[in-house]
């Protein structure tokens, strides 16, 4: 499994472990990954994504993960957040008609 968010793109980094000496090593940095369910109002169910925790805060702050994702782009999100947002927009659009 890849170590990038589901959502936001972040992958891991590379760089070096500079010691007191100045020694150069290569490390990597990885981002903060967890596993998290969130509640999509639009479709009724949970969602089950692999995000960093930047991207959680990110999530709460938008008004939950349909807002979050209706307004990202597809560039940085991944084949199955992709295919979420499309729902989605999907259920969104058909309820926009009704209510008018």
């Amino acid at each position: 499994m890849a170590r990038r968010c589901e959502l936001t793109g972040k992958a891991v980094q590379t760089g070096n472990s500079v010691s007191h000496a100045n020694n150069k090593t290569r490390r990597r940095f990885l981002p903060n990954l967890s596993e998290v369910s969130l509640v999509s109002d639009a479709l009724g169910q949970k969602v089950h994504l692999r995000i960093t925790a930047h991207a959680l805060r990110s999530v709460e702050h938008r008004g939950g993960i349909d807002a979050f994702l209706l307004k990202a782009r597809d560039v940085e999100l991944s084949a199955r957040a992709r295919r979420l947002k499309r729902t989605i927009a999907k259920k969104v659009a058909a309820a926009q008609p009704a209510a008018s």
